[in-house]
C-alpha cells in the first residue's frame, strides 16, 4: 500500500508499507493491503505503520482523517510527531489538551453568540 500523510502545511510522509494501525472514536483499527476500502476519522493517537521489511514506526497523531482507497490510504491530519513510544505518549496528552481547550473556546463562543442573539430578540420584541 501507499501511505501518505498530509499536513496542513504539506506532505508529512509518503512510502509503501504493509500495515497500518490507527484509532477512530470507535476504537483501534488495523488496515492490510487487500483490506476493502474504508474511511474513518482519527483520535488523537499512536498511529503506526510497518514498511515492506516489517519493521514498525510510530506516530503521536492529532485528529484526522483517513482514506483507504484501492492502493493508497492517505490521512490528514493537524499534527504529526514521529519519535518513540515515550516521548509520543506525552505528544498525545498535549494534542488532547490542545484539544480540549480549543472546544471551550468554541463552546465559549456560541454561549455568546447564543446571547447576543437573545437581546437583540427580546429588544425586537419590545418595540
Amino acid at each position: 500500500m501507499d501511505l501518505t500523510i498530509y499536513l496542513p502545511s504539506g506532505i508529512f510522509l509518503e512510502s509503501e508499507v504493509s500495515k497500518v494501525k490507527g484509532e477512530s472514536p470507535a476504537g483501534a483499527f488495523c488496515l492490510l493491503p487487500h483490506h476493502i476500502d474504508y474511511v474513518v476519522a482519527l483520535v488523537p493517537s499512536i498511529f503506526s505503520y510497518a514498511d515492506l521489511d516489517g519493521k514498525e514506526f510510530y506516530l503521536a497523531l492529532d485528529n484526522g482523517i483517513l482514506v483507504k482507497q484501492g492502493p493508497e490510504v492517505m490521512v490528514a491530519a493537524r499534527r504529526v510527531v514521529a519519535g518513540e513510544l515515550g516521548q509520543l505518549h506525552r505528544e498525545i496528552d498535549q494534542m488532547i489538551a490542545a484539544s480540549a481547550e480549543r472546544e471551550k473556546i468554541n463552546k465559549s463562543a456560541v454561549v455568546r453568540l447564543e446571547a447576543g442573539f437573545l437581546r437583540r430578540f427580546m429588544e425586537f420584541s419590545h418595540r
